[in-house]
């Protein structure tokens, strides 16, 4: 008996993992869900965030359940939105297609889980939400010190974040947001390396 219930036990453990760890096919499934009834029967778009928006790069489909799903095959940055006729008062959503199961919410604040990249990126966009709205704040009370401040630590904040990935989508995103350089062609037609911080020429 004590052998039934030990097996038992194992099988329901490795239940359990399975359902909070799901496997996957190797291919990349975004499942999503969008709050409100209003949007039952909408459409839905994955668009990429670069390159052309042609029919044959944009996927769409229509909500059902509250509910929509998207497989794509390349792997690149795209944003999740609905039909700009009911678009207000949603957010649109990046997300990183990778291979995994990532799960999605629409909604005022949108959110996109699941994945390595993914998840990282929730973290780099609720410090943007933050950033955005202290920066305001102070560039509206006249706080421009303070306003470079908050928005100087953001860009090293995004900087090290790109740095400590490496490689991969989310890296080249980010670090194209905030590079350190930048180049500029002076009046005698040299090509000189600026300082993207101090807008000094980099000797």
């Amino acid at each position: 008996m004590k052998k039934i219930l030990l097996c038992f036990a194992a099988v329901a453990a490795v239940c359990m993992l399975g359902c909070q760890h799901p496997t996957t096919d190797g291919k990349c499934h975004i499942r999503g869900t969008v709050n409100g009834p209003e949007y039952e029967g909408k459409r839905i778009f994955l668009v990429p965030l670069t390159g052309p928006a042609t029919a044959e790069t944009v996927d769409s489909m229509e909500i059902k359940g509250g509910k929509f799903e998207f497989s794509p095959d390349t792997m690149q940055m795209y944003k999740i939105l609905l039909d700009y006729h009911y678009r207000y008062g949603t957010q649109p959503l990046l997300v990183v297609a990778e291979p995994g199961n990532i799960n999605v919410i629409i909604d005022s604040i949108s959110h996109a889980t699941g994945t390595p990249q993914n998840d990282s990126l929730e973290k780099w966009k609720e410090a943007t939400e933050k950033h955005n709205s202290e920066y305001v704040m102070l560039y509206r009370a006249q706080k421009k010190a303070q306003a470079d401040s908050v928005h100087a630590r953001y860009k090293q904040f995004t900087r090290r974040m790109a740095a400590n990935m490496k490689e991969g989508t989310l890296h080249d995103f980010l670090n194209g947001l905030y590079p350190l350089t930048y180049k500029k062609k002076l009046p005698d037609g040299r090509v000189v390396t600026m300082n993207a911080d101090t807008n000094e020429e980099v000797k």
